[in-house]
């Protein structure tokens, strides 16, 4: 570490982009436990939604085209904890089956680094019943290098060229996390910065994630006249910068661009890029900018240069969907590279109603602030916005207490649509790596409300699926639901367990006294 402390990398090549990989392939899935890296902005239930009404809305044009017959491939890069994936297939499933409209096949392939996700893909509950209808895939994809998608499940190897339909890409929270260069603009030239880095004191004995936190880096300039001429392939935007800007610093994403070319070439056709990111589209944003900081987060990101990739790809006659007001947390862009790219009426309509006129980074401003107000929020506000995000099971967790306080006063509609908004959240619940018994808040809930049917449901499943030995509010609630039920057996084998627990239970004794005068 120390020798290296004083060396200069071209930023794109300097050490903290390995250690980056290291992380992700060290931890796999449990990289996402407990948010260590964020995915929830980018992988909620209103995003899945909008996401899948653009794909409905590209597979109804690509229809309308006469592109009836061959599959179009969904590749997800940097899939991560595969709860995205999860949502996109559920919500655009539903679509699928409501509209009963032909549509060509489709096809989602899930595609990150580390081989640990991919194995934790193939193996997760929610993602299982997709693979065996057939229109879910895995493939390791190194975006830095690989010009093939090699299909785990199929075996099928997708080529240069191979793709009749356009390849709909899908990048959230992906190209701020990959390599980029730092470039100085300054009176019509082009300077790169190097960097150095300064590591902590004890990197020796540090996991990689605290020497990626404790990284100081240093900055140096070098003129860089090679990104002016005209065989560098991203010349055209450089070109523009130096023309447009001064004095600034630019993250320049030609690892982005690159990987966006390799893969138009896997397609006759082109590509619909749907991203979702901490990215700047507007040329002001990047106007005398200071050198980035590394944001850390268990690994680390930077901010993603928008910009870069809609301008380039716009010369080449691609069009681009940012929207015309300002992001908060996350810009949700969509780049079409296709032929006549207008001509995909139904997918810019599901672009301008999704994420213009209300989108997932409106949702979560919104979230933000119910999360601050949850003590003063009605019942019928939190069933609103619950519908709103999807029955999503996180409002739901952190609603939970609040619900129960406000139920005394609920009427019988109110329960009812909580009821039905506790099933829709189960049937679209995406277990995450840290284990959450949301099937114990849902059946103490349901029990609350004497909807005992259910309430047994799902307080039997939070003591199936648990590693933990049962606490006795779980048994004397199972022990009440089945007496309720009129399952007197059941009944009774719940109270005696709860009583082995605590055998001065003063409610299971009473229960037992009356299960066993019966």
């Amino acid at each position: 570490m120390t020798n290296s402390e004083q060396q200069r990398y071209r930023f794109s090549e300097a050490p903290i982009w390995e250690l980056q990989r290291s992380y992700y392939e060290e931890l796999g899935l449990q990289a996402w436990k407990n948010d260590q890296v964020p995915q929830y902005i980018t992988s909620n239930p209103m995003i899945g939604t909008a996401y899948a009404e653009m794909i409905f809305g590209f597979l109804q044009d690509r229809y309308a085209l006469g592109q009836t017959d061959e599959p179009v491939i969904i590749l997800e890069m940097g899939a991560g904890a595969g709860r995205l994936a999860f949502q996109v297939l559920q919500k655009l499933s539903e679509l699928i089956d409501y509209a009963g409209i032909k549509l060509p096949p489709f096809q989602y392939v899930m595609s990150d680094l580390p081989v640990k996700n991919i194995a934790g893909w193939q193996q997760h509950p929610g993602l299982i019943p997709f693979v065996q209808q057939g229109i879910l895939d895995f493939a390791r994809f190194d975006a830095v290098h690989d010009t093939e998608l090699h299909l785990t499940h199929s075996g099928n190897v997708i080529q240069v060229g191979g793709l009749k339909q356009p390849l709909l890409v899908i990048a959230n929270y992906f190209f701020d996390s990959i390599q980029q260069e730092l470039l100085y603009i300054d009176e019509g030239k082009i300077y790169e910065c190097e960097v150095s880095l300064k590591y902590p004191e004890e990197a020796e004995s540090m996991g990689t994630s605290e020497v990626l936190k404790g990284i100081i880096p240093e900055y140096h300039y070098s003129r860089a006249a090679g990104y002016e001429e005209k065989s560098y392939p991203y010349h055209v935007v450089a070109d523009y910068y130096r023309e447009k800007l001064e004095d600034t610093h630019i993250l320049f994403p030609a690892t982005a661009l690159a990987c966006m070319e390799r893969l138009d070439s896997l397609s006759q056709a082109g590509f619909l890029l749907l991203t979702a990111d901490k990215g700047d589209h507007r040329l002001e944003n990047w106007e005398f900018a200071e050198p980035p900081k590394l944001m850390h987060h268990g690994s680390i990101s930077l901010t993603a240069n928008y910009h870069a990739m809609q301008y380039f790809f716009e010369q080449k006659g691609a069009l681009s969907l940012f929207t015309p007001h300002h992001y908060k947390n996350l810009n949700v862009g969509c780049i079409l590279k296709l032929k006549d790219p207008a001509s995909h009426v139904h997918t810019r309509l599901a672009y301008r109603r999704f994420v213009d006129r209300f989108g997932p980074d409106d949702f979560f401003s919104l979230k933000v602030w119910v999360d601050q107000n949850f003590d003063s929020i009605g019942l019928q506000q939190i069933l609103a916005f619950w519908r709103l995000g999807g029955y999503d099971a996180e409002l739901f967790i952190q609603s939970a207490e609040r619900i129960s306080s406000l139920l005394e006063d609920a009427n019988d509609e109110e329960l009812l649509d909580l009821q039905h908004g506790i099933q829709q959240m189960w049937a679209g619940y995406y277990p995450m790596p840290q284990r959450y018994d949301l099937a114990l808040d849902s059946g103490l809930l349901l029990f609350e409300m004497d909807m005992y049917r259910d309430a047994r449901m799902f307080l039997e499943r939070s003591l199936h699926e648990s590693d933990e030995e049962p606490v006795i509010t779980v048994l004397y609630c199972l022990a009440i639901c089945s007496y309720e039920l009129e399952d007197l057996e059941a009944a009774l084998d719940y109270t005696r367990k709860a009583l082995v627990l605590e055998p001065e239970h003063e409610e299971a004794l009473d229960l037992l006294a009356a299960l066993s005068e019966g």
